[in-house]
């Protein structure tokens, strides 16, 4: 009982992480966030289709059929920002990610908390 409950509470921090971080990538962005990107490599017209992205996971994680595909793709994306942040040389930001990287990891060996 108590890891489902568990498994409950990380699915819904995950999925509001996901839509949150894709519906920040349609607003406009502060100077801090620019530069970060740019940094990255990852040009302005592009982050629209980060945040469509980003927001589709977000939704594809409530559903069982499609939980662990997007879990998945929520990880490969957060090793790619690490992978971006190594080659433009920001260690720091890379390590800030490894959290966010055992979420869908965890996530996947919990299983799909809602199903019966």
């Amino acid at each position: 009982m108590i890891m489902k409950v568990i498994s409950i509470i990380l699915l819904l921090v995950s999925a509001f992480l996901s839509l949150k971080h894709g519906w920040d990538a349609f607003q406009p962005a502060n100077v801090e966030q620019a530069k970060m990107m740019a940094d990255l490599g990852i040009s302005k017209a592009a982050l629209p289709f980060f945040g469509v992205f980003s927001i589709v996971v977000g939704l594809l994680l409530l559903f069982p059929q499609t939980f662990f595909i997007s879990n998945v793709l929520n990880a490969m994306t957060i090793v790619l920002i690490m992978a971006l942040s190594l080659r433009a040389g920001n260690v720091s930001m890379a390590l800030i990610e490894i959290p966010f990287l055992a979420l869908p990891l965890v996530l996947i060996g919990l299983t799909y908390p809602f199903k019966f």
